[in-house]
C-alpha cells in the first residue's frame, strides 16, 4: 500500500489546523474566565528569543498553505501583516483550512518528483522536490510551530491534554491515489 502526496498532507494539516483553533478557543475561555488580556496569552512566549503564540500560529498556517501551494501550482491565501487578535487568529486558521480543503487529490498526487523552491521570509530560496518539501521540510515544521503553540498555552496555564492537540483524526481516506 502506498500514501499519496494528497493523504500525506492535507488531511494531517487540516486535522491539526482544527486543533489549533480549538487551543486557541480554550486559551480564550482561560483568559475570560481569569480575567487576563488575551494579548498577554497571544504575545507569550517559551523563551525570550523564539516566536510568540501568535507568530507560531502563523507559521504553522504558512507552512501548511504554502506546502500545498507549491505542490498544486496555485497560489495561496495572503495573510495581512498585522498583530491579530484570538478572533482574527482562528479566522485565519479557518481560510487556511478551506483553502487546504479546496485542493483536489489530482492536484497534489504525482508531485513526488516535481522541483519546487520554497521562498523563505528573508527572500532567499530553497529548491525541494515534492517529497522531500513535504516530509523533510514543510510537516516538520508545521508539527514544531504547532506544539510550541500548545507548549505556550500549557506554560501560560491554560488546561490542556493531549486530546486537545491530536484533535479529531478523519475517519475515512482522502485522495488514496497516488
Amino acid at each position: 500500500m502506498t500514501i499519496s502526496m494528497y493523504q500525506s498532507s492535507v488531511p494531517v494539516f487540516t486535522q491539526f489546523l482544527g486543533s489549533l483553533s480549538g487551543l486557541l478557543d480554550r486559551a480564550s475561555a482561560h483568559a475570560e474566565a481569569r480575567k487576563i488580556d488575551p494579548s498577554i496569552l497571544l504575545h507569550s512566549r517559551l523563551y525570550p528569543n523564539m516566536y510568540d503564540l501568535t507568530r507560531q500560529v502563523g507559521e504553522a498556517n504558512r507552512h501548511a498553505v504554502l506546502a500545498c501551494a507549491l505542490l498544486a501550482g496555485v497560489s495561496p491565501p495572503v495573510f495581512a501583516d498585522t498583530d491579530p487578535d484570538m478572533a482574527e487568529l482562528k479566522a485565519r486558521i479557518a481560510t487556511a483550512v478551506g483553502f487546504l480543503r479546496g485542493l483536489r487529490p489530482d492536484q497534489l498526487n504525482g508531485t513526488g518528483e516535481k522541483e519546487v523552491a520554497f521562498t523563505f521570509r528573508s527572500g532567499t530560496q530553497r529548491k525541494f522536490t515534492g517529497q522531500s518539501l513535504l516530509l523533510t521540510f514543510s510537516v516538520p515544521q508545521f508539527f514544531f510551530h504547532v506544539t510550541t503553540a500548545y507548549d505556550i498555552l500549557r506554560h501560560c496555564g491554560v488546561e490542556l491534554v493531549k486530546k486537545d492537540f491530536l484533535g479529531t483524526p478523519p475517519q475515512e481516506a482522502q485522495g488514496q491515489a497516488s
